[in-house]
């Protein structure tokens, strides 16, 4: 179930993708960070989030557009759904076409509940930053090209917690498909100012600082190679192997540098 951070504010890490859930307690309602990948996993956590407290769901925050985060949307429609203002543009363009790509992860049992998704992007969007106090402050903020072009940090600052999404990775290698590998350790480093002691990346365990510049130094790593590459210093097969991650996730980095160079 639920993992206690801090006071008002948890997390819950689900075994399908090794996704986390992050809830923050307000004085009237729940704000919930991410809501899954499909109605019925959203449903599944509706229900465990009325065990752990009688308050309704008045906000939503995605932290970025990708389906595992956000396909669960739909089902908290009496609620605020917050997010960058990429990642409402990204779900307007691409947000069906994802499913294709949410049934090439998920088991064959599992497809006709993608079909079933009815894509709902966030409505309250910002650029750069924005809060809301539910009686705890939450802060939202924006530093770049990273994961995707739309990730954000979602802080709790009397809390000591930050959620990070999918710009920290924790028990895999960062997902290359729709990154910006040369531009995410910058955004990285600029989102891990001021770190609080207490760090939930999108999907894995909780972290802390020195994971967090451990995984910071893999990525610089990284877009130092997908640079040499992009400019033909080096041949892909070469590249691949002189990385932090598996030749796989190397060259899914490598190859995506290339393509947004």
């Amino acid at each position: 179930m639920f993992d206690q951070l801090a006071e008002g504010v948890f997390r819950r890490r689900y075994e399908s993708l090794d996704l986390n859930v992050g809830v923050v307690v307000g004085d009237d309602g729940l704000a919930v960070i991410d809501t899954r990948s499909t109605h019925n996993e959203a449903r599944e956590l509706l229900d465990e989030l009325a065990i752990l407290s009688s308050k309704p769901v008045r906000w939503v925050i995605n932290t970025h557009y990708h389906w595992d985060h956000v396909y669960g949307n739909a089902m908290f429609e009496d609620a605020e759904i917050w997010g960058h203002e990429l990642c409402r543009s990204a779900l307007q363009n691409v947000g069906e076409k994802m499913k294709q790509s949410a049934k090439s992860w998920l088991p064959s049992e599992l497809h006709g509940d993608v079909d079933e998704v009815r894509v709902v992007p966030p409505e309250k969007v910002f650029s750069d930053q924005v809060s809301l106090d539910i009686g705890l402050e939450i802060s939202m903020s924006y530093h770049g090209l990273g994961h995707t072009d739309s990730d954000i940090v979602v802080r709790v600052p009397d809390a000591g917690v930050a959620f990070f999404g999918d710009l920290l990775e924790e028990g895999a290698p960062p997902n290359f498909g729709d990154s910006y590998p040369v531009a995410w350790p910058l955004s990285l480093r600029l989102a891990a100012e001021d770190l609080p002691g207490v760090v939930v990346p999108g999907h894995g365990d909780v972290v802390d600082r020195e994971f967090v510049e451990a995984q910071h130094a893999e990525l610089v790593r990284v877009a130092e190679l997908a640079t040499s590459y992009v400019i033909g210093e080096v041949e892909l097969e070469e590249a691949a192997v002189l990385g932090p991650y598996p030749a796989d996730a190397m060259k899914s980095a490598l190859v995506r540098a290339a393509a947004v160079a």
